[in-house]
């Protein structure tokens, strides 16, 4: 038994497995209540594979890192803005707000302030995840965690040295390999391909497509969306704004039928206007209700708690700070009292595909790749993000906690990714178990 398994005290099976089902239903147990269908959906693409389990369960994982020892967190490093669910497929293309494409992290759902090493443990562990899937020996996982890591600090020394850290992109032309064939390949894409697919002309105008996941609205619901909107458009920052005409509301409907991070949560798409009446510039817009960060749960700190009106404004202002020139309609606004986020659906999102990522030396500058995305998004953060929830240049205070003990931290990440990895293993089978036995709050479908 390692001794992280001694510390998370994995050794005794049964009470392992009510640890993860109490964290589930602890964690989920209002949208479980209302969205029953919708969590066993959820839990049945958790079921699929180990990695599908731990992207699914972050609320278990910061459970668990929250009760090790971190060496390398002191009164600034454990505050800084962090992506929170920084799995190896959070990863991908957009445009930003300068019209570059960008290959970065994204989905920013459980965005927040904690631990830097949080992003870092998270990541590798999931790099662990992949690499034992593909039935990579351990020293070319090992290999990978290291490289990643080494490029993070050589990034974030970067930063220290430089006077611009908004200005460095993984874009089009600095990148090759795997990461620049996503880039074109984003390249390709068009917002008429994207109108195509989800609305059609109806006399001389726009509105949504019918099919699955899409659900029209009743009046008073409608009405209730259409507020929410604008109230949506004063959260926007001033210098991002367009002309006033942009923001006209062409149709609305209900959406669902999101990935496993998202299940349960109620959500809009909104089809704009644009900056012209032409029809081939008409925008569409996602206003999804903010979920509960998971960080939040391990972080005791009531000033960044009380700092949030609510986790749609936490979502959007937490990407403004992780993202240089985010999203120019990122926002936020409520509906009933409840926070959602809003944002553009992008034409231009590209997904990095690990599923054909198979041999050591393709997946080698990947992860060189990966690590400086994240270094970027956690050191560019204090340039928008409000100085009074972080205070600090964040590289100074990473590369001064790392200073001549750089290898020390590779070691340690490596070897928490590792072993990590073999609990994520052994709870993938106990989740099944449980899931399959009812023991799961009242998700568990029954036999009619």
């Amino acid at each position: 038994m390692s001794e992280l398994s001694s510390m998370l005290e994995t050794h005794d099976p049964d009470a392992r497995r009510e640890y993860i089902v109490k964290t589930l239903v602890g964690t989920f147990s209002d949208l479980m209540e209302h969205k029953p269908a919708a969590f066993r959906t959820k839990f049945r693409k958790m079921a699929a594979s180990p990695f599908a389990f731990y992207r699914g369960t972050a609320c278990l994982f910061y459970s668990d890192v929250a009760r090790l020892k971190d060496p390398w967190a002191d009164e600034r490093t454990s505050r800084v803005w962090i992506q929170g669910d920084l799995h190896a497929e959070n990863f991908g293309t957009y445009m930003d707000g300068e019209g570059v494409l960008i290959f970065d992290v994204n989905d920013f759902d459980e965005a927040y302030l904690g631990h830097f090493t949080w992003d870092l443990q998270r990541f590798a562990a999931s790099i662990a995840l992949l690499g034992w899937s593909k039935a990579l020996p351990d020293d070319d996982i090992d290999d990978f965690i290291r490289r990643a890591t080494r490029s993070y600090i050589d990034q974030v020394r970067r930063f220290v040295a430089g006077d611009n850290d908004s200005a460095f992109s993984l874009n089009l032309g600095n990148t090759d390999g795997p990461i620049h064939e996503v880039l074109q390949q984003a390249r390709l894409r068009s917002r008429g391909g994207l109108l195509d697919r989800e609305t059609e002309t109806e006399g001389y105008d726009r509105r949504f497509r019918e099919g699955v996941g899409v659900r029209r609205l009743g009046d008073a619901e409608y009405q209730r969306v259409i507020e929410a909107f604008q109230r949506y458009l004063t959260t926007i920052p001033q210098d991002k704004k367009m002309r006033e005409i942009a923001y006209t509301v062409k149709d609305v409907v209900g959406r669902s039928g999101f990935g496993i991070g998202s299940a349960g949560l109620p959500a809009y798409s909104v089809l704009i206007e644009g900056e012209n009446e032409a029809l081939e510039n008409d925008l569409i817009l996602s206003m999804k209700q903010g979920n509960v960060a998971a960080p939040a749960a391990v972080v005791p700190d009531e000033r960044i708690r009380d700092y949030f009106l609510h986790h749609g404004q936490r979502t959007a202002l937490s990407q403004r700070a992780l993202q240089a020139h985010a999203d120019a309609l990122l926002g936020y606004t409520e509906i009933d009292g409840t926070g959602y986020v809003v944002s553009e659906v992008s034409p231009y999102v590209s997904d990095l595909d690990w599923g054909e990522l198979t041999e050591p030396a393709d997946i080698r500058p990947v992860v060189d790749y990966l690590g400086r995305a994240i270094a970027k998004v956690h050191c560019v953060s204090d340039s928008d993000s409000d100085q009074t929830l972080v205070p600090f240049q964040t590289e100074n205070a990473i590369s001064e906690v790392l200073d001549g003990r750089e290898e020390e931290f590779a070691d340690w990440l490596s070897d928490f990714a590792m072993n990590y990895a073999d609990v994520v293993r052994d709870d993938y089978r106990l989740f099944v178990d449980a899931f399959r036995n009812g023991e799961i709050g009242g998700v568990t479908s029954t036999r009619t």
